[in-house]
């Protein structure tokens, strides 16, 4: 049984999800839900708009019998006092003209009822839907995202297996939408079979005067609403005002025109039989008729409102538990998705070229924009990886999980065939090394702010060492990883070289080392050991490269130092540490927070690991000039352009060493190790 009654705001809509009390039960359209704008402008029941509206419905009854199933019409508008009224109906596809007509009847009369004022309106039956505007309407897409969502209450026994074959057979029914070009109908049917005795019947349409791509749009986001809200569901169906998909264990669609369901009765009933009986026994026949009518009625509106009261105290100690669970842990599952490819396409445009925003060696990034108008980074990694798709299931699994201001978030993915392609948040401010290591807009990072940028690192990687409920080693921290949001925020990116550890795990090795030249500490460059001090000592790196403005990789300077790390360090030694901040800053920075920054990074990149500072110390430091520090040792060596210090992976395969720089919402992901 579907839940009968629930009203919520959605969108800017009031939307309700109802059950209507009918006395006279048959096999006409149910009634299913209402949208109208309360925020939409308003008519007077005098206006011309409601007479105009009036001659709207009246014209869409009149065309109900069309084969198509389909009409548009306006009314009014002859002049610029006269307001204009544009509408339109859709019946499913499988219906006979008879029951289009009864149903469009209905919804003209019902929607006046339910939308007594509002310039806007869309109502859903079974059968049909119905929709007004102000606006024109016909041939553009709705952008109110206004959604009804209806789910059997009984759960299928297996219901990942039940899920899986449900999500198959809604992907080949939305396609059969759009692919049949013979008809002027966008409606399809689908049945499949999932054990021997059970079958999944579903049911697609999109109104006929929309383009294909946003046909296949909006079943793509109905698909995902039935998969986020209906999970295990035996029965669902998800309706905007632009399409509908609907999935049964029963046939409840009409496989041929001639077997359609039967005409749906007039909306005005019609009159009692004739009776031989007596006046006196018409009279009694009828007043037990009326109290057996008045009495169900009452029962009928206390079952709801008893339903409506118990379901409203459920959900509202739903939304209390899952808050505290976020709040606790850190850790959300919430608006983590996995997408079909052909979204993907949509919110593309195919890849085009003028949604790139980026590229590497992994493959590319493109900006999209998701069904709820979301903006994000999609990033397809490249056809040639050799990363196995369980392996980045596992991966994206991992780091969805991570939920930090100072984190980029990773809302989905896909994964068919040979594509991987991840989804994430978009931000709008490109990477740090785009602002940092360019002569030009380096002036935009003042101390402040690029204080407030060593800080957030710091506590995003606090996060992953010690607050997550797994302890993740993320051995590519760079410039080119960290982006930034609209209010210059850092966010940590591109988690394809995460390592994952136990709770008492506390370093790991590799035979295959892998990251980026410049970054990596000694014991992980040479031995392939690595553990949070190597976390540490890239944020050293960073932090020293924010401070100077210089990079470490592509270091250049007359005062001797082979690189950042010894430039930095001799300045350090010869008591002159001011020397080595970007001049760009001028006077404009609090010495004695820049002195500590230098000290803090220097004590970051020693080479012994014990001497490091743990990211917790590095917290305390940054947030306390108290703190006691040690002074720093001599930093660890780094590969200058010397051969003979470099290990010997570096000099036969250096592509495999270096992750490529991206300048905008770099996330790149490497090869992984298998865990």
């Amino acid at each position: 049984m579907y839940h009968p009654f629930s009203c919520f705001l959605l969108g800017g809509y009031i939307l309700c999800i109802c059950l209507p009390i009918t006395l006279f039960v048959g096999t006409a359209s149910q009634h299913l839900g209402y949208s109208c704008r309360p925020s939409s402008s308003t008519y007077a029941l005098n206006s011309t708009y409601r007479a105009n509206l009036n001659s709207l419905l009246s014209v869409l009854y009149s065309n109900g019998t069309r084969e198509s199933g389909f009409y548009s019409s306006v009314a009014g508008g002859r002049d610029a006092s006269d307001t204009a009224v544009y509408g339109l109906f859709m019946c499913r596809g499988d219906v006979s003209t008879s029951v289009c007509r009864g149903c469009v009847s209905n919804a003209s009369a019902t929607v006046l009822q339910q939308c007594p004022n509002q310039t806007s309106a869309t109502i859903w039956y079974d059968y049909c839907t119905l929709r007004y505007s102000d606006r024109p309407i016909y041939g553009r897409a709705d952008q109110s995202f206004v959604v009804l969502n209806l789910l059997d209450n009984r759960n299928d026994s297996q219901p990942d297996m039940f899920m899986l074959s449900v999500r198959k057979t809604l992907d080949q029914v939305a396609t059969l939408v759009v692919g049949d070009q013979s008809s002027d109908k966008k409606f399809a049917t689908q049945e499949a079979s999932f054990t021997a005795s059970e079958s999944i019947y579903s049911l697609a349409q999109c109104r006929p005067d929309l383009s294909d791509l946003d046909c296949q749009t909006c079943l793509a986001s109905a698909i995902q609403q039935l998969q986020s809200c209906c999970y295990s569901a035996l029965g669902a169906r998800s309706i905007t005002p632009d399409c509908n998909i609907r999935y049964e264990t029963f046939r409840f669609y009409n496989s041929t025109a001639a077997s359609a369901p039967p005409r749906a009765p007039s909306p005005i009933p019609p009159p009692p039989p004739t009776s031989s009986t007596s006046p006196g026994n018409k009279g009694n026949s009828s007043s037990k008729l009326i109290i057996t009518i008045v009495v169900l009625v009452i029962g009928v509106i206390l079952f709801i409102a008893i339903f409506c009261f118990v379901r409203i105290k459920r959900e509202k100690k739903s939304i209390t538990t899952a808050q505290t669970k976020v709040d606790e842990s850190g850790i959300s599952t919430e608006a983590f998705s996995q997408y079909n490819f052909a979204t993907i396409q949509v919110i593309t445009n195919n890849f085009s070229p003028e949604s790139k925003i980026g590229e590497g060696g992994y493959g590319f990034v493109y900006k999209g924009k998701l069904p709820s108008g979301q903006e994000v980074a999609v990033k397809r990694l490249s056809k040639s990886s050799r990363q196995g798709g369980q392996e980045f299931k596992n991966e994206v699994g991992v780091v969805a999980k991570l939920q930090h201001r100072n984190l980029v978030r990773l809302l989905g993915f896909c994964s068919e065939d040979k594509e991987k392609i991840l989804i994430y948040e978009f931000v709008p401010n490109k990477s740090l090394d785009y602002f940092l290591f360019d002569t030009e807009k380096k002036h935009l990072l003042n101390w402040s702010r690029r204080y407030k940028i060593i800080e957030g690192i710091a506590r995003g990687l606090l996060y992953l060492h010690e607050d997550s409920r797994l302890r993740i080693i993320h051995r590519d921290l760079k410039a080119s990883n960290v982006l930034l949001d609209e209010d210059m925020n850092p966010k940590i990116a591109d988690f394809g070289l995460a390592k994952i550890f136990g709770a008492d795990q506390t370093q790991g090795n590799t035979s295959r080392v892998v990251g980026t030249y410049g970054y990596m500490s000694p014991e992980y460059a040479m031995h392939g050991k690595f553990s949070v001090k190597s976390d540490v000592f890239s944020f050293g790196v960073l932090l020293l490269e924010i401070i100077t403005g210089k990079k470490n990789s592509n270091f250049s300077e007359t005062s001797g130092a082979d690189d950042l790390l010894s430039y930095a360090w001799k300045h350090w030694r010869d008591g002159t540490p001011l020397g080595i901040v970007d001049p760009v800053l001028g006077e404009s920075y609090t010495r004695n927070e820049v002195i500590q920054c230098i000290h803090i990074g220097l004590l970051c990149v020693q080479e012994d690991v014990n001497e490091r500072p743990t990211i917790t110390k590095v917290v305390l430091m940054l947030n306390s000039h108290s703190v006691t520090r040690s002074p720093p040792l001599q930093p660890g060596f780094f590969f200058s352009g010397r051969s003979e210090m470099k290990p010997k992976w570096l000099e036969s395969d250096q592509s495999t060493s270096k992750s490529m720089p991206l300048s905008i919402n770099e996330v790149s992901i490497t090869e992984l190790d298998p865990r």
